[in-house]
């Protein structure tokens, strides 16, 4: 064998691994958009999940079926995972394995049958109101005393995104309390009951006089918050689901652990266009009044605020039902995004450009961009509070819009309606 053959031999051997480990890439890209668990609302359905010529090349087989689970055993401990769904309706489950022409399988998926909701779609803006539980840490901060000293009473002992419950025992709900027990404690040590990332824990902290006469331990702190969203959707028993994203701290970046909250009317008086690079705003002025609140806050969570809503009838009137699409339902291509940016709601073209439905992180599960002309011109595309303005596809909602893309405007997330409900 000469050189040149040999040459030819190695090239050919190198272009067969190349191959093998194109065709190894690929199944495994596959199988990550292939989501561990569905939900369907007919039992023995086989949901289609890439919408184009590619699944005529799949193969979809029921491997196992699971009895429901009956509803005074949900919460044990031994519960099957394949009867769970995340809201606990779940009517039957079976495991579906998907694979390549038949033969090469790719994924097997948890199916649950639940039945198809319905909900009013949102899109009005909302002013949100929030209320910690416990006086949040923010940051530390040194004290200068009469003679010029410095001190940093608390560093190094809280944190930024601990709440502080109490002082010696005396419940501390609001920051002017906080203040209050620390500025009477005559210069004895305080214990402050804490709690670290769900961890209870005591502390012990030694505040110091500052050059007024006035004893502080050095702590800022935040015990509520407030902004201007949008409302996504109410079910058909008053509970609503707001922004499409949790809120938090502005300075921490924590997800904020809330004892409650409220929803008022709001109104929206000015708008900053988004541009590259400098994400836009939607100005308003929330109505902080007992007859503007239109709901109380329950939860906040990564996915969205919840509660219910106040004097629902009546604000069932002005919304419209849409039934809920399933994740695996929403197709690339046209759809609509439903907000009120300019005094009155209505409809805004965009584009679902990319679908995630195995994504990491829920609140991206899809890539929309807005095409309308007059949404275009009126915000330069999404806008912060346009969060958790609902997307319409095929006569139902299937999501809510949640982040911009910073570089481009006119691009953003949304969330499946699906992981809101699920909540």
């Amino acid at each position: 064998m000469n050189v040149r053959q040999k040459y030819r031999g190695f090239v050919c051997i190198l272009l067969g691994l190349g191959i093998v480990g194109l065709g190894f890439c690929s199944l495994a890209a596959v199988r990550g958009q292939i989501p561990s668990r569905m939900q369907v609302s007919e039992a023995g359905e086989l949901p289609e999940l890439f919408h184009n010529a590619f699944d005529r090349l799949v193969t979809k087989e029921i491997s196992t079926r699971v009895p429901a689970v009956p509803e005074a055993e949900k919460g044990q401990k031994d519960m099957m995972e394949v009867g769970e769904t995340l809201n606990g309706t779940v009517q039957e489950s079976y495991q579906i394995l998907y694979s390549l022409f038949g033969k090469i399988p790719l994924k097997m998926v948890t199916v649950s049958v639940v039945p198809r909701r319905q909900v009013y779609a949102g899109g009005t803006p909302i002013g949100i109101y929030l209320k910690t539980n416990g006086v949040m840490v923010v940051e530390t901060a040194e004290i200068q005393t009469g003679d010029g000293s410095r001190y940093c009473p608390a560093e190094n002992i809280v944190r930024s995104g601990d709440y502080i419950k109490s002082v010696n025992g005396v419940e501390t709900n609001t920051k002017e309390r906080l203040v209050e027990c620390i500025s009477s404690c005559g210069g004895e040590d305080l214990v402050l009951d804490v709690d670290r990332s769900g961890e209870q824990i005591s502390l012990k902290v030694h505040p110091v006089m500052d050059e007024s006469g006035v004893y502080r331990a050095g702590i800022w702190v935040r015990n509520d918050t407030q902004g201007i969203g949008t409302l996504t959707y109410v079910d058909e028993n008053g509970k609503f689901g707001a922004l499409g994203h949790g809120i938090s701290d502005i300075d921490t970046g924590k997800l904020l652990d809330i004892s409650g909250g409220t929803l008022y009317n709001a109104d929206v008086i000015s708008i900053i266009k988004g541009s590259q690079g400098v994400p836009g705003e939607l100005a308003g002025v929330i109505h902080y009044s007992e007859g503007y609140k239109i709901g109380e806050i329950e939860e906040n969570r990564k996915d969205g605020i919840y509660g219910e809503t106040i004097g629902f009838p009546a604000m069932s009137e002005k919304m419209e039902l849409y039934e809920t699409a399933y994740k695996q339902e929403v197709v690339q291509g046209p759809a609509t995004i439903l907000c009120s940016v300019n005094g009155a709601c209505k409809e805004y073209e965009v584009d679902i450009r990319e679908i995630r439905l195995n994504g990491s992180d829920v609140n991206k599960g899809m890539v929309i961009e807005v095409t309308d002309p007059e949404l275009l011109e009126l915000t330069g595309g999404i806008v912060q509070g346009m969060s958790g303005s609902p997307i319409l596809q095929n006569g139902r909602i299937v999501g809510a819009v949640t982040h911009v893309f910073v570089q481009d405007a006119k691009k953003g997330y949304g969330i499946f309606v699906e992981s809101m409900l699920g909540h």
